[in-house]
């Protein structure tokens, strides 16, 4: 009689049968989907890498625009993408390298750019200015500074990286 109660009934096998096989049907979908939803979190982010950009034979007091590109992966998609500053030596000799985008709605800003305001950086769509530290001039239509690029020299070579809010001085 206990080898009845132990045995598995043609319905109770047909049911075990289905439930595992539908288990592993399930989990073999589900699997891509979350290692795609994870995914950017196991990959290391190649933009913290700082990037060379210019000699420093290069680099005056003046500051000049410096442009280079670094290479970025959206899915399958490679692609080149331009960067720019504005590099200069302060009266300390230390690197100042500016982000080009105004603060106000994102237009690029020029190095005396308007001939009115000389040693001036100048938005040309709304009449943004900052001085050349960077910082906005009071009565124009940037209320934040231009952002700055992280710095560092290795011999000869600048390097710069992302950019960060303006720091005080």
């Amino acid at each position: 009689m206990s080898e009845k109660r132990n045995q598995v009934s043609r319905r109770q096998f047909l049911n075990y049968t289905l439930t595992g096989v539908g288990g592993f049907m399930a989990a073999g979908m589900l699997a891509p989907m979350v290692r795609f939803a994870i995914d950017p979190v196991l990959k290391t982010s190649a933009q913290s890498d700082m990037v060379a950009v210019a000699d420093l034979s290069e680099i005056s007091d003046e500051p000049t625009r410096i442009d280079w590109t670094i290479d970025q992966v959206d899915g399958w998609y490679e692609s080149e993408v331009p960067k720019s500053a504005w590099v200069y030596k302060d009266e300390n000799d230390d690197i100042i390298a500016l982000s080009p985008v105004c603060k106000h709605l994102g237009c690029f800003v020029n190095w005396q750019g308007d001939e009115s305001h000389p040693d001036q950086f100048y938005c040309p769509c709304h009449d943004g200015r900052y001085y050349k530290s960077g910082v906005n001039v009071p009565n124009t239509p940037p209320e934040e500074p231009l952002d700055e690029f992280e710095v560092r020299i290795d011999g000869q070579t600048l390097y710069l990286g992302q950019t960060k809010p303006h720091r005080e001085a």
